[in-house]
């Protein structure tokens, strides 16, 4: 069976690497460990094509270490153990896992002692964040390092180094300037998708030269790096509310559209709404009204149609007033519950016992409610709401609530009566 052009041309050595230059330029991290002839445990983070389990294999082959690729997802424990065995007859080895985040909690167990003892030098490669996905026990016994998305530059030699090598097209193709700008815009700094468009273009073209159109045909989008689940979703949802937050319309709506293209309305419907009443609630009210309309009619037309209108609430919300006063109010409440708990007033209570007719809540006196102390005495200080006066319907709250802070509140009901 022939192999996939990334895999034939998959480096054996650091300088084959394309990008990762702060990780193997010159006095960087693993360059060092080449030159010094040494190897510590590590998990490599980014996302899908970038190079992880790349690096694994050219460090492991340029220290000329014996190693053993083990997948996550597909290995078994019996597996491991046979790797184990071999280590403690060989005096060790370089073991690189792949997709490290789904190795569940046997496996996990089975290895720590060995990577603890430095029987096995671990490298592991993950589209995760090592933050969240890998178990702190693996992680506490690694170094973390990023391996990011290759560059329009490195993507582009890269492409140019696969219609060149021996081990490539040796030269028996051509391509236009235009295809080859396309096909690097189109990666998106995965280098694996980047030589998988390039073979197909290769088997499709005619008189083996490869044009824009032939492009276009097998990729008719940008490749987008992550689905649903993984990491880049979710950094994709970040960028999307600080720009909203941010007020950058143009950032907003690209990337609305990065995360229509995963195709997830859940999520995205999800998002909107906290990012209404998070970062604009009370500068615009109306305008929370307006994003649950505009998602509900989303839902209705479903995908595509769905840009539509969440397009429209996107480009409200992110030109409106801000104001966080609320998500700020409630948060400061929530953080002083967690920290000390405080008695109800006696005579707020549902059903107050061993109070006087006078001392208890009046229901009908409505020109006193806003004299009543309705804090515990110990929190009858605090102040939870900073109003913000971004808009004049929070300037507004501004005005009445400045005004009710000038009465006395008093938890003597019996004086107010």
């Amino acid at each position: 069976m022939q192999q996939p052009l990334a895999i034939k041309l998959r480096p054996t050595k650091l300088d084959e690497v394309f990008g990762q230059q702060h990780l193997i330029g010159e006095d960087m991290i693993l360059r060092r460990c080449v030159q010094q002839q040494r190897l510590f445990s590590m998990i490599f983070y980014g996302p899908p094509g970038c190079g992880k389990t790349t690096l694994a294999f050219a460090l492991a082959n340029e220290l000329n270490l014996p190693y053993r690729f083990f997948s996550a997802v597909e290995g078994n424990k019996k597996e491991l153990t046979t790797i184990f065995e071999e280590a403690k007859l060989t005096g060790g080895l370089v073991l690189i896992i792949d997709e490290i985040h789904r190795l569940n909690k046997d496996k996990q167990d089975l290895l720590l002692p060995h990577v603890e003892s430095g029987l096995i030098t671990l490298i592991g490669a993950t589209t995760s964040n090592p933050f969240f996905a890998i178990n702190p026990a693996v992680r506490s016994r690694c170094q973390l390092l990023e391996v990011k998305p290759l560059n329009n530059e490195d993507i582009k030699k890269a492409v140019m180094f696969a219609l060149q090598s021996t081990k490539g097209y040796n030269n028996t193709l051509t391509i236009s300037d235009d295809a080859l700008n396309l096909i690097v815009n189109h990666s998106g700094g995965d280098l694996r998708y980047c030589y998988n468009l390039l073979e197909i273009c290769a088997i499709g073209c005619h008189h083996n030269h490869i044009d824009k159109d032939l492009v276009i045909k097998y990729s008719p989008i940008a490749n987008a790096s992550y689905d649903k689940d993984e990491d880049g979703h979710y950094d994709t949802v970040s960028a999307f509310q600080k720009s909203i937050r941010g007020s950058d319309v143009n950032a907003a709506l690209y990337y609305l559209a990065r995360l229509c293209m995963a195709n997830d309305l859940d999520s995205i419907e999800r998002r909107l709404l906290v990012i209404a009443y998070e970062d604009i609630g009370l500068a615009n009210p109306a305008a929370c009204g307006r994003t649950i309309n505009a998602i509900d009619a989303a839902k209705r037309v479903g995908m595509p149609e769905a840009l539509i209108p969440l397009g429209v609430a996107v480009i409200d919300l992110t030109l409106s007033p801000k104001s966080r006063s609320g998500v700020g109010a409630i948060h400061k409440a929530y953080e002083v519950c967690q920290q000390k708990q405080a008695d109800i007033p006696i005579y707020l209570r549902l059903t107050p016992v061993g109070l006087s007719e006078d001392e208890k809540y009046d229901y009908s006196a409505k020109d006193k409610w806003h004299k009543i102390q309705y804090l515990p005495d110990s929190l009858k200080d605090e102040e939870f709401y900073i109003p913000n006066t971004n808009s004049n319907y929070e300037k507004a709250l501004a005005e009445n609530y400045k005004k009710l802070k000038q009465y006395y509140r008093t938890n003597d009901l019996k004086k107010l009566k």
